[in-house]
């Protein structure tokens, strides 16, 4: 068994998280809003470092719970969501405005609400 607390206390940070990017990513209508200016350009860097500190966090959480928790909610592409901190982290120079742009309007969306559905399931 694994410390539900903890747990807990992660994915609100993840949760956290996700807000900040949805917040952030309000004004962007396309990824070129990212790279057109020195403000998208901003957006885009504080968005990232969101979305490494998700990925991290959710390797801690399979750390944490030996792998047995997320994949009890497969409507998230987890792989996914932990590769991209690693990409974001390691090829940082090579950022995919446009796939950034994806993540984020079709993917952290979901990834909040199933956060919320884990945090209350673990209560």
């Amino acid at each position: 068994m694994y410390d539900k607390e903890l747990v807990t206390d992660i994915l609100k940070q993840i949760l956290d998280a996700t807000q900040k990017v949805i917040f952030r990513f309000k004004p962007i209508k396309t990824f070129k809003d990212f790279t057109n200016s020195p403000e998208g350009m901003e957006k885009l860097d504080s968005i990232c470092m969101q979305l490494i500190a998700i990925g991290e966090s959710l390797k801690n959480i399979d750390k944490i719970t030996n792998k047995n928790l997320l994949i009890e909610y497969p409507e998230v592409d987890w792989k996914g969501a932990k590769g991209l901190r690693d990409i974001i982290t390691h090829h940082y120079f090579d950022i995919d405005a446009e796939e950034i742009f994806w993540v984020c309007e079709k993917h952290i969306p979901l990834l909040a609400e199933t956060i919320k559905k884990i945090i209350g399931d673990l209560k």
